[in-house]
């Protein structure tokens, strides 16, 4: 079927939010993050420029995060971070509403799943399709999912992992778990606290996750200088701090993540799972591009695992990308606009 104009496919993410436009590929990768005065709830930044006030605002305003763990968190801020990421990709004078394909993790209650569908019919959506994060992101990482052969997907985003055995364009199994980048910045915050007395914010411990952090210990050492407050005096601190540190750190996420992997594939029916044994296992999200991870679960259950090309966009990607299959992967999901 044909792509109606300004049709878009939607990466809701905890930590970011990517757009797809048909024949444009990727158009939007902003954070999942919106400022809003609290006097009179007016919004006055989303996206990069609300990021850049986490931390750093006055009593009256706060940097928010609508979603958290895959599923809104605050409704009307969501639906004010769509409508305004939606007007800056299509225009806000444009009269045309565009269908929209947007993706959920595949765990989420069928109450969550309706509450970003209206999200989206109130931001301006005419119609709106869902489609799983773990089928969007094969899609997106170029599987052919159609063919009667077991493809695994693990995304790990900033809210959720989903682990999933894809066939013939179904999921055949698959279990989705709240521990994903958010998680492992929490986990390397606490971890400087509970050891320096010391604590950063959400911006410092992504940062030494992606500068220095590691889950396979056989990587080279790395250090970074880290600055922080001091719980006990109260006074600015700056203090260096180790990838095996780090490695100590992240344990525990990294292997609530590798436990899911070994979930699915001990449910998983054996001929597919002897075509993933043979072609591997396939990460995607940003949280993949973790140092080490991939070979962690290698190692772990004896199995290739290969990071997708640009796994950060997989999502995105594969849900535009599925936009040719709008109401046949939204026949479930397709009903109408409530707020017209």
């Amino acid at each position: 079927m044909s792509i109606f104009p300004r049709d878009v496919g939607i990466d809701l993410g905890t930590a970011t939010v990517l757009i797809y436009i048909k024949g444009k590929g990727v158009v939007l990768n902003e954070p999942s993050v919106v400022a809003v005065r609290t006097d009179t709830n007016k919004v006055l930044e989303v996206g990069e420029a609300a990021r850049e006030m986490i931390g750093k605002t006055p009593g009256n305003i706060v940097a928010i995060r609508p979603l958290r763990d895959g599923v809104i968190a605050d409704f009307d801020i969501t639906e004010a971070m769509l409508k305004f990421f939606l007007d800056k990709v299509n225009g806000s004078g444009v009269l045309f509403k565009p269908r929209i394909m947007i993706c959920v993790p595949s765990g989420v209650t069928t109450v969550e799943k309706r509450a970003v569908e209206d999200a989206a019919y109130r931001a301006g959506a005419r119609a709106v399709s869902i489609i799983e994060e773990p089928v969007a992101a094969a899609i997106g990482a170029g599987l052919d999912i159609a063919e009667p052969y077991g493809h695994m997907i693990v995304d790990i985003g900033g809210g959720t992992s989903d682990v999933a055995v894809i066939s013939m364009s179904g999921v055949v199994v698959s279990k989705s778990i709240r521990v994903a980048g958010d998680k492992m910045d929490d986990a390397i915050i606490r971890y400087i606290r509970n050891k320096y007395n010391i604590i950063i914010g959400e911006r410092a411990a992504e940062q030494i996750k992606i500068q220095i952090a590691t889950v396979f210990s056989e990587d080279e050492s790395r250090t970074m200088d880290v600055r922080g407050r001091n719980l006990l005096t109260g006074l600015p601190t700056n203090i260096e701090i180790s990838s095996e540190e780090i490695n100590e750190a992240l344990y525990e996420p990294a292997e609530e993540i590798l436990n899911t992997v070994k979930y699915v594939l001990e449910r998983t029916p054996p001929e597919l799972a002897g075509d993933i044994s043979e072609k591997g296992i396939v990460m995607t999200g940003g949280g993949s591009l973790l140092r080490g991870l991939d070979r962690f679960i290698s190692s772990n259950i004896h199995t290739p695992v290969i990071i997708a090309e640009d796994p950060i966009t997989c999502v995105a990607r594969g849900t535009g990308m599925a936009l040719e299959y709008f109401d046949e992967l939204g026949s479930t999901s397709i009903r109408k606009n409530p707020y017209k």
